[in-house]
């Protein structure tokens, strides 16, 4: 297992709720991390046919074309009454607009009067620019409400409930969400690759 070195440190994403997040995470760690958008590198296209796979993917894109050590999540929700749909196309539900309300709207319909189980996966990948990567993922299992409940987080957030939570995602404070959520738990399992605390 490779470990990172403190230093400068590329978020693989143009999402502004996983920056925020992510950096939260990393910041501790000693690590200067700087966004994939903010250096202008392009999003790659997620042609894997899973979370690992797009991880590794945005990781190598932007290690590669940046010079530096990067970070990729691929994340999503899945749901077990649709076959993990969206799961890998999570984003993709919400259009080209990103319209997550769009997207709950279209999980809701699909449902129906199906059980309404459901977990988030976060897959996380270190990669470097020689091409080495690292890689975990983090699972959270829960169910999904309807009408959505809060405006906080990002994604389908207002509208999953994590087991043993009596708050969505999108009612809870980015604290306690950020505690133990599915990027967390990823994240926990990657802690051994990170530079000690501050």
């Amino acid at each position: 297992m490779r470990a990172l070195a403190a230093g400068r440190l590329v978020l693989a994403t143009h999402n502004q709720g996983k920056v925020v997040e992510l950096a939260e995470l990393l910041g501790p760690h000693g690590l200067d991390v700087v966004s994939a958008g903010s250096l202008g590198l392009p999003e790659p296209d997620e042609t894997e046919d899973s979370f690992i796979g797009n991880a590794r993917l945005k990781a190598l894109a932007a290690a590669t074309a940046s010079g530096l050590p990067a970070i990729a999540d691929d994340s999503g929700l899945c749901v077990h009454a649709l076959n993990g749909a969206p799961g890998i196309y999570s984003a993709r539900w919400a259009g080209t607009t990103k319209d997550f309300a769009f997207a709950m709207a279209r999980v809701n319909d699909e449902l129906g009067g199906k059980p309404r189980t459901a977990h988030f996966i976060c897959a996380l990948c270190v990669a470097w620019p020689d091409g080495h990567t690292e890689e975990v993922e983090g699972r959270v299992d829960g169910t999904l409400v309807w009408p959505p409940r809060g405006g906080n987080g990002f994604g389908y957030d207002p509208m999953f409930l994590m087991d043993c939570a009596s708050q969505t995602y999108g009612e809870m404070a980015r604290a306690d969400k950020e505690a133990d959520n599915h990027r967390a738990r990823a994240f926990r399992m990657l802690a051994a690759l990170l530079p000690p605390a501050a």
